[in-house]
């Protein structure tokens, strides 16, 4: 996987660099022909790329990017959405929280230094349903991260309020059966976040 995505990062420019886990993956895949051709709506004309990879935690998009999936690229805007695999459906408590933030906010110092001109959008990590035992850590983890953002070179998106109630409880059609994996829907709504983001940044998408 690492060495196809290493020559993806060769494949003519990219603007807009999305990295993560198979939430992230599964958006530009050829697997998921439904989730591509909304990946293409959304993003067609701002020289996208995805370097999602399944099942990654945090470490292993630490590892890839320290490997070489970023050198040489300079994307204007990277989105990063990556954790909930750290997470997973057990509770940890503060010490696993503090480690988690910990690795995100390692992969987001290692972006900037290796694509400094790049505006980074760190992403909420998505509620799941799957096991709600997680919920209080996934919202401090995500608490942590907003501290992270500047508001300008690194941006804290949450969508968390769109995709969930106040509860965390999934509202319906947003995610699929797996309570961890966004459908359509959930992808939609991301997208019309993001969006704004991008045109503010890269300007409008090229016809």
């Amino acid at each position: 996987a690492h060495q196809q995505l290493l020559q993806k990062a060769k494949q003519g420019r990219t603007d807009l660099y999305f990295l993560g886990d198979s939430i992230v993956r599964r958006w530009g895949a050829l697997d998921y022909p439904e989730l591509l051709a909304n990946w293409r709506q959304n993003f067609h004309g701002w020289n996208a790329a995805n370097f999602g990879w399944g099942a990654d935690r945090t470490e292993n998009v630490l590892w890839r990017i320290e490997n070489g999936e970023l050198d040489g690229i300079q994307p204007k805007v990277i989105v990063l959405l990556a954790g909930t695999n750290n997470v997973g459906a057990r509770a940890g408590g503060p010490g696993k929280v503090d480690e988690i933030t910990r690795g995100l906010q390692a992969i987001v110092d290692l972006m900037r230094s290796k694509a400094p001109n790049a505006t980074v959008i760190v992403t909420a990590i998505f509620p799941r349903n799957d096991s709600m035992d997680v919920i209080q850590e996934i919202n401090a983890i995500n608490a942590n991260l907003a501290k992270i953002a500047d508001g300008k070179r690194v941006r804290f998106l949450n969508i968390n309020d769109k995709l969930a109630d106040a509860d965390g409880k999934l509202f319906e059609g947003v995610l699929n059966p797996d309570r961890l994996h966004p459908a359509l829907k959930g992808y939609q709504i991301w997208a019309d976040a993001l969006k704004p983001i991008f045109t503010e940044v890269l300007g409008p998408p090229a016809s």
